[in-house]
């Protein structure tokens, strides 16, 4: 039997108890100023513009890999759980938010096959009555197995599987998840988006008919009105067919933006240096590109997509949310030629030079990905992705099984041990926009003034301009002056001779731990080659930066017999004005800033400290939750 997500028996009984299931079940952010957490903003568009915490990668019962794994919550559910509400677990647990209600949501449900498994599952539907829905909702393990595997590899292909395939089931969920975000759109309190998964997958190094492959997935937001139908895998599996049908819907009025997620696990396919169909990039594709990606999720519950200790060996904190493993696989993926924001950062400048575009010049969000209508996005109160399969300590191997109190002698499932147990509590979506309305935010993430978070909400602010100097930093009008004499995170700031005035502010999230460092990621391009460096810019507890331009360790520290945190150590805020102090006139450049907190436990541990037992030796014990801006890009004058 391929070893895969449905791969052991033990799952039989719960997949077999799907059949028949059908249940469901005022926040403003802080203004431009950076309020303190529960100080709200006022409802006057504010020209210096809110943040705006939400979440845009949401799965529900009408995504295959949801329903399968005793999923029924709605997308109406999903809109409830963001608003503050608690809706329940696939596991029977209740799922809520751990502080404020998000800003901004939109259910992501994949458009291949979308609402196909309900309607299997649902007595009397012409559905229902198909060889490959009693399989599916039978309770023979290999007939279920079977049939999840052929509506995977279908989705996966792009193949419309002869009376199985249905637009009209397609149309109708989509109507009503149109209808849902309709009617949980509160505008100046909470913006819903309608929005889908477009779910591609580049089998390079295929296993036979699975679901492997190298992840191409996409999310698909649209700014107000959508179309009657989404453009799917079973359209094309080729991104850039979706980019033209994207091209075509807005002149028709249905404005969208496409976001590129897991890069991490695209087996060098997300970001590489030529076409789906392997031609040479060009300015017309970089162009479209931009138009339609200008954002990508660089962290969610599989891990983090930034860089790896192999493409930055010299950043001691690449080492964060590593996870490899291509979907539903235990073949990692190839990291070294597309796979992580930071090098697509340094490739887009190589091709600025050669073809005069940039295809990756993109701002950064994060997001949960959650399979469960719910975001898991603190480490105190993990549930993982996916539902019945890793709900429970025990099945992420974060506990041993079985009621043991010790590791000695346990054998993790390989499927916890390569996978669930790698993923993260994460993560969070941040704008700055001038009103918590559709238009507002959807401009804001085509403008890249947009952040990420690992499921921190601290607040980041990041300014570029020529006039700048430290004087601003204790300005009462500081921001609408960094707006008016540069660009915000996202922008362009095109070469005067001299060397730019980066300004910095980030402040805590109260329900977090207190701030360590802020760093600026620096990518240029040198003699035809990617350069990169880290630059400590701003350090806690009245540290300076070294030679090496490095803060000291603050000595922040976890007690992890009950997780708490030095109390004494970290900065409620850091602000900071910085120049590059390698600056080169004629060198293109990105800029992003990185934000890290003090240590916190890491989920695992929090999950082995309730058991009573030891944390799993082969996890990492703590994190330090972090924040990443989209750059600022240096373009040298012509």
């Amino acid at each position: 039997m391929t070893r895969n997500l449905l791969g052991l028996m033990t799952l039989a009984t719960l997949l077999a108890g799907c059949a028949g299931g059908s249940d469901s079940t005022d926040n403003s952010s802080d203004s431009a100023e950076l309020l303190a957490p529960g100080e709200t903003a006022g409802e006057a568009a504010n020209p210096n513009r809110n943040v705006y915490f939400g979440d845009l990668h949401i799965h529900t019962r009408n995504s295959f890999d949801a329903y399968i794994f005793n999923v029924r919550a709605t997308p109406e559910d999903a809109y409830k759980f963001g608003l503050g509400e608690t809706v329940k677990h696939p596991a029977g647990y209740d799922l809520k938010l751990e502080g404020p209600a998000l800003d901004f949501m939109a259910v992501t449900d994949h458009a291949a096959y979308l609402g196909h498994l309900p309607a299997m599952d649902t007595e009397g539907t012409e559905i229902s009555k198909l060889d490959i829905a009693r399989d599916m909702f039978s309770t023979d393990p290999d007939k279920i197995i079977a049939a999840f595997q052929l509506i995977g590899g279908a989705v996966r292909d792009g193949r419309k599987m002869e009376g199985v395939f249905d637009p009209k089931i397609v149309g109708d969920v989509w109507k009503q998840t149109i209808a849902a975000a309709d009617k949980y759109y509160d505008p100046g309190k909470f913006t819903t988006f309608t929005a889908y998964e477009y779910t591609a997958v580049r089998v390079t190094r295929g296993e036979g008919g699975g679901f492997a492959g190298g992840n191409l997935h996409r999310n698909v937001v649209f700014r107000g009105s959508a179309p009657d139908m989404p453009f799917a895998t079973v359209d094309s599996t080729n991104p850039e067919d979706l980019w033209t049908w994207m091209d075509d819907q807005r002149d028709a009025g249905h404005d969208a933006l496409s976001i590129p997620h897991n890069s991490n696990v695209s087996d060098g396919e997300m970001f590489k240096m030529e076409t789906y169909r392997g031609a040479p990039l060009t300015k017309a594709y970089a162009d479209q590109r931009m138009r339609n990606e200008p954002i990508v999720e660089i962290t969610q519950v599989k891990g983090t997509s930034e860089t790896h200790p192999s493409l930055s060996p010299n950043d001691e904190w690449a080492d964060f949310g590593i996870y490899e493993y291509l979907l539903s696989s235990e073949v990692k993926s190839k990291t070294a030629t597309g796979d992580y924001v930071r090098q697509a950062y340094g490739n887009g400048l190589l091709l600025q030079d050669r073809i005069g575009a940039n295809p990756f010049h993109f701002g950064l969000i994060g997001s949960s990905d959650t399979h469960v209508v719910g975001g898991s996005f603190d480490e105190k109160n993990f549930w993982s992705k996916i539902g019945v399969v890793d709900g429970t300590p025990e099945s992420r191997g974060s506990v041993p099984p079985e009621g043991k109190k010790s590791w000695d002698g346990v054998t993790v499932d390989p499927r916890a041990a390569n996978w669930f147990s790698r993923w993260g509590a994460s993560g969070y979506a941040a704008v700055w926009a001038e009103e918590n309305t559709r238009e507002a935010i959807f401009d804001a993430m085509r403008r890249k003034e947009t952040y990420a978070t690992t499921g921190t909400r601290m607040k980041l602010r990041f300014f570029g301009g020529f006039g700048y100097d430290e004087s601003m930093l204790d300005d009462p009008d500081m921001v609408s002056k960094a707006y008016a004499g540069g660009v915000p995170m996202g922008g362009d700031l095109i070469g005067q001779g001299d060397a730019p005035g980066f300004i910095i502010w980030a402040m805590r999230d109260a329900l977090s731990a207190p701030l360590q460092r802020v760093q600026v990621v620096k990518v240029w391009t040198s003699g035809g080659e990617v350069m990169e460096k880290v630059f400590d810019v701003a350090c806690s507890d009245g540290g300076t930066v070294d030679a090496n331009f490095r803060c000291p360790d603050n000595g922040a520290t976890v007690n992890l017999t009950d997780c708490s945190i030095s109390d004494d150590k970290g900065a409620p805020e850091l602000k900071t004005f910085w120049r590059d102090p390698e600056f080169e006139t004629a060198q293109r450049a990105s800029y992003y800033v990185r934000v890290l907190e003090n240590p916190v436990c890491r989920w695992s541990t929090w999950d082995a400290l309730r058991a009573g037992v030891e944390p799993n030796p082969a996890l990492q014990k703590t994190i330090q939750e972090r924040a990443w801006s989209s750059p600022i890009w240096y373009v040298p004058a012509t």
